[in-house]
């Protein structure tokens, strides 16, 4: 069996380049190891619609998720599905942490971002009356998204263009047979195996995908592509729907580690904290989050939302990013790269597809159709 294009892995990465590609494309297949689409880093997150304000000037978060802000807006509106383009503070305490916001300003500015605004102290009161802070921020661009209805969205568009989606499919390994064609290996959960041939293949393994460009035969430590686990965790407060109306973030960590604990809600209105960033060094699928962990939550939110209660707060869910830094690394890009120079041509390999994969969804596809011609 022989087929034109392989897409690994049903996140809402290779959801969108299916229903991107497809509308080109035939003979497109789409290997899920779990059971349906969308249940790892893309269903464990803040479903943020962001606005490309922290990415270093000219990267491919800063490009991409630039793009993808204005498409996923598009697509929600042409396709009713449901988001808030609530807006986002970015609020500092004290005097140290305003100084930062003129770099978060200037970088934003410098990425494209025109409708970021200065706030006073006065301006945060009057927008927000639980926020205490002394000056911030203002992004009107940035928003929330129901994630999941946007991945049924680009399921129904592929499966409309004939996309196969193939689930409980757990790819294992893969062989390059000869100029072009690669041999895809794999087994189901009762350990029976499949392979087939494929004329192109597009790694969008998430957690996985640079296991996955190892068994291709990539060096991923000479190529950067080894990829570290980060957990974030996530604490609902059981507040009233008009606690607060945006988004409330903190100065982020050195290096974008983490945006730091924050305040969000969802489109119905649904207040969380989170997420924080722990480095995973033996990679372990932990989704654990412990009443432990909430005392250092409250206490970080409780700088800029004083009114805040520690028994309103409950342990909600955790999701895992898969970074491209280790602790004490600067900020890494994304990897979207067609392996042609590696003598892999016909392969794309998504590495590292942490924040602001969500928002650049749309235009990572996009960027993935370019490459393949």
């Amino acid at each position: 069996m022989e087929i034109e294009t392989t897409i690994i892995g049903a996140g809402i990465i290779g959801l969108a380049i299916a229903a991107e590609l497809s509308e080109a494309h035939k003979d497109i297949f789409v290997l899920e190891r779990n059971e349906t689409f969308g249940l790892e880093t893309s269903s464990r997150n803040s479903e943020v619609i962001h606005a490309g304000i922290y990415y270093p000037e000219g990267s491919l978060k800063a490009r991409l998720c630039v793009e993808g802000n204005r498409l996923l807006y598009d697509i929600c509106r042409a396709r009713n599905i449901p988001f808030r383009r609530c807006g986002k503070m970015i609020v500092a305490v004290d005097e140290q942490e305003e100084e930062k916001l003129e770099e978060i300003l200037a970088r934003a500015k410098a990425n494209g971002i025109e409708d970021i605004q200065r706030l006073s102290r006065r301006d945060i009161r009057q927008m927000e009356p639980q926020v205490h802070a002394v000056a911030g921020l203002h992004s009107p661009s940035t928003g929330i998204i129901d994630s999941r209805r946007l991945m049924r969205h680009f399921v129904a568009k592929a499966k409309r263009n004939r996309v196969n989606f193939v689930y409980h499919a757990k790819v294992e390994r893969i062989d390059k047979l000869d100029e072009g064609r690669y041999d895809v290996h794999g087994a189901y959960p009762d350990g029976e195996t499949f392979s087939f041939a494929t004329r192109h293949l597009i790694n969008c393994g998430g957690l996985e995908s640079d296991i996955l460009a190892t068994s291709m035969g990539i060096d991923i430590a000479a190529s950067g592509y080894e990829q570290h686990f980060w957990k974030g965790r996530y604490f609902s407060v059981d507040v009233g729907p008009e606690f607060i109306h945006r988004l409330v973030y903190p100065v982020p960590q050195p290096a974008n580690v983490g945006l730091g604990i924050h305040a969000t809600i969802d489109v119905r209105g649904r207040m969380r904290l989170g997420p924080d960033a722990e480095h995973l060094p033996d990679r372990s699928y932990d989704y654990t989050v412990d009443r432990s962990e909430q005392r250092a939550f409250f206490e970080s939110v409780r700088r800029f939302l004083p009114s805040i209660r520690y028994e309103d707060m409950n342990p909600e869910m955790a999701g895992i990013r898969p970074k491209l830094q280790r602790p004490g690394d600067d900020v890494k890009d994304f990897v979207i790269q067609e392996e042609t120079e590696k003598g892999f041509p016909g392969v794309v390999n998504l590495v590292g597809i942490e924040s602001p994969g969500l928002t650049s969804c749309m235009a990572i596809a996009k960027a993935v159709r370019c490459k393949l011609g």
